[in-house]
Order: structure tokens, then sequence, then C-alpha cells
């Protein structure tokens, strides 16, 4: 088995199978959720596997997206919990105050005074908004923060931090422990 592509970029992930001709129900990533077919085939985390799309649907509650040699239910339930990457050269360069969830995540956090809180360990959304899963450097604890231009004024992927001024109460936790 080859090593995880430090290039790749995750775009989405399988979450179940869909009927029993070998439709697969996806989780996309991307901005607008049909989008995950507009680069290209997609592969597994080592390059390894590849999946081209055949067709791609939007339903209420999916994203159905048949694969290409996938014919069965069978076939469609092994790939759930495969995600599904493309090379970083396949996307666009990310706009100003725009950012690649992968390009946060190991950027160290600190304060508008520039002492070290810790680092971006996660990125995450739940359905109403970005939040960064910071690992404090102290208690090493997790804490998360939305992901906003009040709460997160400064991004800088150049020099590897991003600023982060903490609501008071999680301030008055943090100090606590």
């Amino acid at each position: 088995m080859s090593a995880a592509r430090d290039d790749f970029i995750c775009l989405g992930v399988v979450t179940g199978a869909a009927g029993i001709k070998g439709e697969v129900k996806l989780k996309s990533f991307t901005q607008e959720p049909l989008g995950i077919g507009d680069y290209g085939p997609l592969f597994d985390k080592t390059g390894d596997k590849s999946f081209k799309i055949k067709s791609l649907r939007e339903t209420k509650k999916a994203i159905i997206a048949k694969f290409a040699g996938i014919n069965d239910r069978n076939g469609a339930e092994a790939l759930v919990h495969q995600e599904l990457y493309v090379s970083r050269t396949a996307l666009p360069e990310a706009e100003d105050d725009e950012y690649y969830y992968s390009d946060l995540i190991g950027l160290e956090a600190r304060t508008p005074e520039g002492d070290v809180i810790g680092l971006v360990e996660a990125v995450h959304n739940f359905g109403a908004g970005d939040l960064l899963e910071i690992k404090l450097a102290r208690t090493q604890q997790t804490e998360m923060i939305a992901f906003t231009n009040e709460t997160v004024p400064k991004v800088d992927i150049a020099a590897k931090h991003v600023v982060i001024v903490w609501p008071d109460e999680i301030v008055a936790d943090v100090e606590r422990e």
C-alpha cells in the first residue's frame, strides 16, 4: 500500500449505497455540492484507486453518484466511508480570504499579541458555519472557535499562523485549566 499523498485534497466521502444498481450517496465538501464532479477522476488517499463519476445528481437528502465499474449494491456498499481526493493542482487557486481546509490544519494559533495558543487541529462544519478546532499548547485539550473575521481576524498561510480572539467565556475556561 502506498503512503498518503501530501498534494491531495479531500473533496468528499461515500456515506452509503443508493438503490441496487451501484449508485452511492456522497457527502461533498465542495462549495457547490455537485462541484465534486468538476475535477476529473477522484482517488483514494494513496492515489492507487481511481473513481470515475459516470453520473451525478442531487436529491433532497444526498448527492447520488454512479462510478464506472460499480454495478450493484454490494460494490456500492464496499465503498462506504471511502474518502475521495484530487490532486491540489486540479483545484483553482483560493481567492483572497478563502482557504482550503487543508491549508489551515497545522497552523500555529496565536493571540493578537503574538503569544502561542496552540495549533489548528481540524476544521469542521456541522451546518452552521466553519469552526476551527485548536489544540491548546498548555493542556493538549482542544477548543472550538467559530471561523469568522471577528474571532479569526488574521490568517497568514505564508507565516504559518492564525490570530485568534477568544470569546470571554472561553478565555475564562482556558485560564482556569
